[in-house]
Parts: structure tokens; C-alpha cells; sequence
């Protein structure tokens, strides 16, 4: 009888049940998520500290307003640019040259790519000299832009042009290059054309590919800006930058440069959202 009621008692005292366990830890988890530091929040965490750092050094002499402002004297230049509207000017002009140049240099990126991946006698034309050109700094090509094409709007698309194209190309051929034969050998099997395979196998296989050339182009396009900028501009961030720095005002230039850096962080968001409607076939894992 004893035994009988000790037996009972530890198998009472032996723990809780599934259903209990499984309600314990669904309230663990959402104590652990309701705790939790959103994302977005640590991602910040390096700019904020950057900023406190600025802002104590700027607060103790340690960095002389001549050098820079405090991110509060660099925040109220914006907001006076903002206000008398140079800033949304200067803005709207350098995104128009941007994106007339990456259009231009994504069309020919594009096409060279295919011409070269998808043809021997492309490949033979086009490959090596574009291997040559590539290694030629962009910049370099400015006086020749200047007499080829004057000091207008022109020279400025195309040197934007000139540095999208490479990266565009280069990613997109190797992409091409790096399709799976089995999937070319697949579609071949179930009768497609030339035209279809292209359309249908190959430029999706090397979509991944080409979409990394685009962000990479789309990085030297800013880069590119500040240069074309330089070529009798009137007009856009780099000739407010030129102008400020003629005139000591540290303060307007960097807040063109962390504009520069906003526009080309939202680009660059914009092509990885892309990338998430283009490539929803590929595992979640790989995007």
C-alpha cells in the first residue's frame, strides 16, 4: 500500500504535462519576442554612436568648427536648405543625370553582355576591347567628353554612362556564362527555340548575376555624379559642393555628402526589393 501511494506521488511530482510544456515555452517565446530589439533599431546603433562621438568632440574643441560642424550646426544648414529650396533643387537635377546615365549604360551594358555570351564572333569583337577599356579610369575621359562633346548636359550623362556600363556588363556576362547546362539541355528538350531559350532559361539564370551588376553600377553612378558635376555644371549637389567649398562652408558640404549617401542607400534598397519580386523562385535561404 505504501509503495502503491509513493509510486503515485512521484509520478504526480515527475513534471508537467505535454500540453503544459507546450503552453510554457509558447509564453517563453513570447516573452523572448516581446523583449527583443527590433532589427531596424541595432542596425542604427553604429550611426548613433558615430554621431555621439562627433558630437562630444565637436562639444570638448577636439574637432574645430573650421574643419567640421556639430551634427547640430551640420542639421541646421539642412534645414536652411531645405528651406529656401536649393537643396530639393540641387537634388532633383543630379537623380535626373543619374538615372538618364544608368539608363543609358544599363541598355548598353545589356545588350554588349548578350552580344558577347551569346555569340563567338561577339565575344571575339566585343569582350576584349571592353576588358581593355575597363581598366582606363572613367575619370580619365573627362577632357575627352569636354572636347568630344562640349560642357552641356551630354558629357555629364555619358561619363554616368561610362561607369554604369562596365559593371553591368561584366556581371551579366558572367552570369550568362554561368547558367547550368542542364537547364539550356532541358529546354532544348522540350523544343525551344533559340530566341525561347534565351527568353526563358538563360536571362533568368543569370539574373542574380545582373541584378548584382546593377547595384555595383549603381554605385559608381554616384561616384561618377560628383565627377560629372566638375564639367561646368551650374546647377546639382556637386556645383553646390564646389560652390561651398569656395566659400569655407564646411556645413553645405557635408550635408551633400550625407545626401549622396541617403540617395544612394535608397537606390540601393530599391534594387534589392527588385531582387525579392524578380528572384521569388529562388529558396528563401539564397535571397
Amino acid at each position: 500500500m505504501t509503495s502503491t501511494v509513493l509510486s503515485a506521488r512521484s509520478a504526480a511530482w515527475e513534471g508537467p504535462s505535454d500540453a503544459a510544456r507546450s503552453h510554457l515555452e509558447r509564453l517563453g517565446g513570447a516573452r523572448r519576442r516581446r523583449w527583443a530589439v527590433p532589427r531596424a533599431i541595432t542596425r542604427l546603433s553604429g550611426v548613433v554612436v558615430l554621431l555621439a562621438a562627433w558630437q562630444i568632440a565637436s562639444a570638448t574643441g577636439t574637432l574645430s568648427p573650421l574643419v567640421m560642424g556639430s551634427p547640430h550646426a551640420v542639421a541646421s544648414e539642412a534645414l536652411d536648405l531645405l528651406r529656401d529650396g536649393s537643396l530639393f533643387s540641387a537634388i532633383g537635377v543630379s537623380l535626373q543625370r543619374v538615372l538618364a546615365g544608368l539608363a543609358f549604360g544599363l541598355v548598353i551594358g545589356t545588350a554588349l553582355a548578350l552580344l558577347a555570351s551569346l555569340s563567338r564572333i561577339g565575344e571575339d569583337l566585343i569582350d576584349a576591347p571592353m576588358q581593355m577599356l575597363r581598366t582606363v579610369p572613367f575619370v580619365g575621359l573627362v577632357p575627352l567628353l569636354i572636347v568630344w562633346l562640349g560642357v552641356g548636359e551630354t558629357p555629364k550623362v555619358a561619363l554616368i554612362a561610362l561607369g554604369v556600363v562596365f559593371p553591368i556588363y561584366i556581371n551579366f556576362t558572367a552570369g550568362i556564362r554561368h547558367v547550368d547546362p542542364t537547364l539550356i539541355e532541358a529546354g532544348r528538350s522540350l523544343g525551344l527555340g533559340r530566341i525561347q531559350q534565351i527568353v526563358h532559361v538563360i536571362v533568368p539564370g543569370a539574373l542574380p548575376q545582373a541584378l548584382v551588376g546593377l547595384r555595383v553600377g549603381l554605385g559608381v553612378s554616384w561616384l561618377a555624379l560628383i565627377f560629372a558635376e566638375q564639367i561646368s555644371a551650374v546647377n546639382g549637389l556637386g556645383y553646390l559642393m564646389t560652390t561651398s567649398q569656395q566659400l569655407l562652408h564646411t556645413n553645405t558640404i557635408i550635408v551633400c555628402l550625407v545626401v549622396y549617401a541617403l540617395l544612394g542607400l535608397l537606390t540601393d534598397q530599391v534594387v534589392r526589393g527588385l531582387e525579392r519580386v524578380l528572384l521569388r523562385w529562388r529558396p528563401a535561404g539564397v535571397r
